[in-house]
């Protein structure tokens, strides 16, 4: 290997200075460094001489940019951001300094992580919330969903242009049909106006809380999580193996809670009728109609309920 004493006295050489100048001539003659010296008149040769690493780096970024092969797998030495120069009198002289800043790709990335802080799951495949959405293919994929579809679009439009309501909505419906992605969809379209949401998959949500029974703070911290977020989602209620705690002591209190303050939402194989049933069931104490009635007192007045027609697309590519 060539030690640093030869590989200085190399750089010494005619050759090296040579083709060092050739490299300098060819920067300070680059459209974008042309129009550097366009925009700042001021800028002299000596100056620019000084700075030829900040300005390779400047072409160097922007030439990337222009044949940019995605975010995942930019070349440029900070991913998602490009070089940009800032000219700034100092002392009498005229400086360059470089700064770093994010493409539209990068900017957008940032964007979409800061709506998903917002929207935290439990116990829900990520990538029903993570997959993105097209308004077009979930209109068009299945025109017996329509009435459906029309209402979850209207009420976010709604949410959009006059704020939150505490009034939410019920999607009933067959195996399948979309519920739960279009509960995302909504949860996704309002985070990005600032919305916090929570979906919860009731069935395992359900069990899991029967194992925290003697974790009374992780039980809390739980349940206020899904009393103060703007909108609350219970995905698949109804197929859940309740116990009476469960029942009256977390679901009762987040709705009570929750009700006449923030929208609550849910998804579900039976009608409202049909919860009602099922809620007045537990395993412990068998049927107990007044229990199903009280907690759907704090259901039914508080949602528009809307049935989703249509195929089931689980499976299906």
């Amino acid at each position: 290997m060539e030690s640093l004493g030869e590989l200085l006295e190399s750089m010494k050489s005619p050759a090296f200075r040579r083709r060092s100048d050739q490299i300098a001539d060819h920067l300070l003659k680059h459209p974008l460094i042309l129009s550097l010296r366009a925009e700042h008149p001021e800028l002299d040769e000596k100056v620019l001489r000084t700075n030829l690493s900040r300005l390779y780096q400047y072409v160097g970024d922007h030439e990337n940019c222009e044949q940019c092969p995605g975010l995942e797998r930019c070349p440029n030495d900070f991913q998602g951001h490009y070089s940009k120069l800032d000219v700034q009198p100092v002392n009498g002289s005229q400086e360059i300094y470089e700064r770093k800043a994010p493409c539209s790709l990068q900017i957008a990335k940032n964007n979409e992580d800061q709506i998903r802080k917002r929207v935290r799951s439990f116990y829900l495949d990520e990538r029903a919330l993570n997959e993105g959405y097209d308004e077009v293919e979930i209109m068009a994929k299945d025109r017996l969903r329509a009435p459906a579809v029309h209402q979850v679009f209207r009420y976010i439009q709604d949410t959009k242009e006059n704020g939150l309501s505490p009034r939410g909505l019920y999607l009933t419906g067959s195996f399948g049909t979309g519920k739960t992605y279009l509960m995302c969809y909504m949860l996704h379209e309002l985070a990005k106006e600032g919305y916090t949401g929570v979906i919860v998959y009731m069935p395992d949500f359900v069990e899991d809380l029967k194992s925290m029974m003697q974790d009374g703070s992780k039980v809390k911290e739980t349940v206020e999580t899904m009393k103060n977020c703007d909108l609350l989602i219970f995905d698949d209620i109804g197929a859940e193996n309740l116990n009476p705690w469960v029942r009256d002591h977390v679901l009762g209190a987040i709705l009570n809670f929750r009700m006449n303050r923030k929208p609550t939402f849910y998804t579900s194989n039976y009608p409202l009728d049909g919860l009602e049933r099922h809620l007045s069931f537990t395993s412990k104490d068998g049927e107990e109609n007044h229990k199903g009635q009280r907690l759907m007192n704090r259901i039914s007045p508080f949602v528009d309920a809307s049935q989703l027609f249509g195929e089931n697309h689980r499976g299906k590519v």
